[in-house]
């Protein structure tokens, strides 16, 4: 014999109901049953456990040391099943998220905010990727949700829409446009450009804006964020385009926000699932979160 939850339970039951008899209606099991599970106990600890008098079953020195760590035992295995419960119906796991900077300086940091107070049990890694890198990612099961500028794409994806944003200029105080409360792109073109890094959307978005003008980009810098991107701007280096929503977040001292006059500019966010019907109860959870009007 094994020490097992079974007779662990039964013995527990013994010693706090203090006869056999009422211990077997307790457990709805009959009493030699649980006679024989005790004796088997014994035997196994090589121990007295229990002392039977005309009053009922006490337990020995061995029989409370065994109360106690049977009592914990039986709690752990309780604990056990209930978390692996709470993985079965999403209260608990993580979600791996992947999304262009355009999202995650908008709309994540509320919608993450929101889903861990509700779900304070999953766990949520977002992790910055330019947007055709992550519909591929999300397509090769390298991540379960993705959010993306919209874009052509061949990946085989469930995409669903998420958010709307519009591009804005953002230029020095002491500049030329700076007094303009609106401006066509291709009055921009003659200014040195601080722009985000080559391989994003909104690079290619501006390269493209201006060969379809017959004119090039003069980019003097490239960065990585937005954050880099309206401090360089702030600093007389050059001026930049970014989402209109970003740009809020920044305290610009020294810069100043005009508004982009293309139909370009305004741009939609999708969220993408390999498969929704695949995903993860936690994964599920999610999306249905992000895409919650």
């Amino acid at each position: 014999m094994k020490l097992d939850p079974v007779s662990l339970r039964l013995f527990v039951s013994v010693v706090e109901e203090g006869t056999i008899a009422a211990a077997a209606k307790r457990e709805h099991i009959a009493a030699a049953a649980i006679s024989k599970r005790l004796s088997e106990l014994e035997e196994l600890l090589n121990a007295r456990l229990l002392k039977r008098t005309n009053k009922g079953i006490t337990p020995t020195d061995a029989g409370l040391s065994l109360l106690f760590m049977a009592r914990s035992a039986l709690n752990n295995l309780n604990d056990i099943v209930l978390q692996m419960r709470e993985y079965s119906d999403g209260t608990r796991g993580s979600v791996h998220v992947v999304a262009n900077i355009s999202a995650i300086t908008q709309f994540m940091p509320g919608l993450i905010k929101s889903f861990i107070d509700r779900y304070p049990l999953i766990k949520v890694v977002i992790e910055e990727q330019q947007s055709l890198a992550i519909t591929k990612a999300v397509a090769e099961n390298r991540a379960e949700v993705g959010i993306f500028t919209r874009l052509p794409h061949g990946a085989d994806i469930d995409v669903f829409p998420f958010r709307a944003d519009r591009l804005v200029l953002l230029v020095p105080d002491d500049h030329p446009l700076a007094e303009r409360e609106s401006v066509r792109f291709s009055e921009t073109l003659d200014h040195e450009y601080v722009a985000l890094r080559s391989g994003t959307h909104l690079n290619f978005q501006l390269i493209k804006a201006a060969n379809d003008l017959g004119r090039s980009l003069r980019i003097r810098m490239e960065v990585a964020s937005y954050d880099a991107l309206s401090l360089m701007v702030q600093a007389g280096i050059g001026i930049g385009i970014m989402p209109e929503g970003s740009a809020g977040i920044y305290r610009l001292k020294g810069a100043k926000v005009v508004q982009l006059d293309e139909h370009w500019a305004s741009r939609d966010l999708d969220v993408c699932v390999r498969a929704r019907a695949a995903l993860s109860v936690a994964a599920q959870l999610f999306l249905e979160h992000v895409l919650r009007p």
